[in-house]
């Protein structure tokens, strides 16, 4: 498929345990293998960091990929998973609207450097139609 950080598709990741999350943004780690990901509605989040999570180790595959013990993959993909897609929808939704009172994107960007990520084009993210 493609490398992970030129993906523009809707991504989901997948823990060992069951827990998913959409990935409303994404960015490489700074100073290890890894990346940074924010969840859908990450600023309904108190303290917003709670949906903001590092995934460390080698981005192994081409779609789907592993970092970790986690598995990343688009939204949808090998059948319909309706929690997911419905959560989409509703993010996808939020972002027409013009994502109100959704944070600067600046303020996104320091969120994920003060997570460790290396911010190299702020224009750049693979997202679920991330701002």
């Amino acid at each position: 498929m493609a490398d992970l950080f030129s993906v523009t598709a809707p991504l989901q990741v997948r823990y060992p345990d069951g827990t998913r999350h959409i990935m409303a943004e994404c960015f490489p780690l700074e100073a290890e293998p890894g990346l940074v990901y924010f969840e859908v509605f990450w600023h309904h989040r108190v303290p917003a960091m709670q949906a903001i999570h590092r995934l460390v180790g080698e981005i192994r595959g081409e779609g789907p990929w592993k970092v970790g013990e986690a598995v990343i993959t688009l939204v949808g993909c090998h059948g319909t998973d309706p929690e997911m897609a419905g959560l989409l929808a509703e993010w996808q939704a939020y972002l027409a609207q013009g994502a109100p009172g959704c944070p600067p994107r600046e303020h996104l960007l320091n969120l994920a450097r003060a997570a460790g990520a290396r911010i190299s084009d702020p224009a750049s993210s693979p997202s679920a139609g991330g701002q």
